[in-house]
């Protein structure tokens, strides 16, 4: 199996094809700063021909978010603040969100993560990629391993790849943390030929 990090996708941006795709990381509330420029430095690995940036202040997560009965916040409410920031950003490509708070869509229990398919934002939980959530020791590289996985996996999505069959591939969907643990960090061959059609097409 051949195992693609994103290369050429990236190297077009969303206004220009001379430029590189330019992605903002966002934290959302009170997120451990050491772990998201972890991930930040992981994905820099993986999405290679992108344009990173670690933005300063982080964003207060909505007070309309919060389910009290459920203790849990609603996933697709983060993701529009982070829309909203995302289009008052036009240095930015794309803007991802990085959460420490147990998060759900209305129609499921919870969520390791949400983006718009495709579109400018995307939001991942670092709350249920803690080993300590499964009763396990704290172990703050997997910790780092799994939110890169999982930030792919969003940011794929917001160049418009949809879930893959092959379970190695980032692109398949984490039904539970197991899965999570089971994929690899970058896209089958397969995805990222579809990467390759929507480079051509915007080309």
């Amino acid at each position: 199996m051949d195992w693609k990090p994103l290369h050429q996708e990236l190297e077009t941006c969303s206004r220009c094809s001379d430029q590189r795709m330019k992605i903002g990381i966002q934290r959302i509330g009170q997120t451990d700063s050491h772990v998201t420029s972890r991930i930040q430095e992981n994905l820099k690995m993986v999405l290679s021909k992108a344009e990173l940036t670690l933005m300063r202040e982080a964003l207060p997560i909505p007070e309309e978010a919060l389910n009290e009965d459920r203790q849990q916040h609603r996933s697709d409410i983060i993701l529009r603040m982070i829309h909203e920031h995302a289009e008052k950003r036009n240095d930015l490509d794309r803007v991802l969100g990085i959460v420490d708070t147990d998060i759900y869509m209305p129609d499921l229990n919870y969520v390791f993560g949400q983006a718009e398919y495709p579109g400018k934002a995307a939001l991942i939980s670092l709350w249920r990629l803690r080993p300590e959530f499964y009763k396990r020791s704290a172990n703050v590289e997997l910790l780092i391993e799994r939110g890169t996985k999982e930030a792919v996996h969003e940011l794929g999505h917001t160049i418009g790849l949809k879930h893959c069959a092959n379970p190695f591939c980032v692109m398949y969907f984490s039904n539970s943390i197991f899965e999570t643990d089971r994929k690899q960090s970058l896209f089958c061959s397969k995805c990222h030929m579809k990467i390759e059609a929507v480079v051509g097409r915007s080309g």
